[in-house]
């Protein structure tokens, strides 16, 4: 409370009153400790994801690379700014990915298949090579086993004699496989001009693999009519 002192008006101790509460307020308050350097107050909200910044981003998108150098510079630099969960994250997609496409490839879906695969006449041509057994597909178990036999030095004369006697069989049946599936390709499609030696080095190429490693999958069983 102020004190009328006998030169000061009462309007002058009205005024006097609120400015001394308010510096007592201020010296009874404590004092705020200062913030040290080392901890930073929270934001409120969690970090976004990188990709979920992305997609918020404004301005012009980045056109596709032309070469896979091109693709190959871009992923290095996208992986230099990636913290390692993000890597982790973005390494599982990108194989889910490829193993989606690759099913897909497999099942036949030419959209994910290469160039040499696709069209018509190429599907037909892998039927007809998975429709038959050929010789040519004893060719990496028959590569094996001599890689073993030629540990035996004494049977070395017999084992060159049956690698010879074994790719002689290999080129008659591949060239009765090439004459084959060229026939029957002209017949059923008389106006496609995919054919020849290259057509029948495709159907010999696919008859030297195992069955179960050929790409796509067989879409027939040995003995059926295609």
């Amino acid at each position: 409370m102020g004190v009328k002192l006998p030169w000061k008006s009462g309007a002058d101790v009205a005024d006097e009153a609120p400015a001394q509460s308010v510096s007592d307020a201020a010296t009874a308050a404590p004092e705020t400790p200062a913030r040290s350097g080392a901890t930073t107050p929270g934001k409120g909200r969690p970090t976004p994801k990188r990709r979920d910044a992305q997609g918020r981003r404004s301005g012009p998108v980045a056109p596709p690379p032309t070469n896979r150098a091109e693709a190959r510079a871009r992923r290095k630099a996208e992986k230099s700014t990636l913290s390692k969960e993000e890597r982790k994250e973005l390494r599982a997609e990108r194989n889910k990915a490829r193993s989606e496409q690759r099913e897909k490839m497999m099942s036949g879906d030419e959209k994910y298949m290469i160039a040499r695969d696709r069209g018509p006449v190429r599907a037909y041509t892998r039927d007809l090579v998975d429709s038959r057994r050929n010789f040519a597909g004893l060719f990496m178990p028959f590569a094996i086993v001599l890689i073993v036999a030629m540990m035996l030095p004494d049977f070395a004369f017999y084992i060159n004699f049956l690698m010879l006697a074994f790719v002689v069989f290999m080129l008659i049946d591949s060239v009765i496989l090439g004459r084959m599936v060229n026939k029957r390709v002209r017949e059923r499609y008389p106006e496609t001009t995919d054919g020849g030696l290259r057509l029948g080095f495709y159907a010999f190429t696919r008859a030297m693999q195992l069955r179960m490693m050929r790409a796509p999958r067989p879409r027939v069983s040995v003995g059926d009519e295609v």
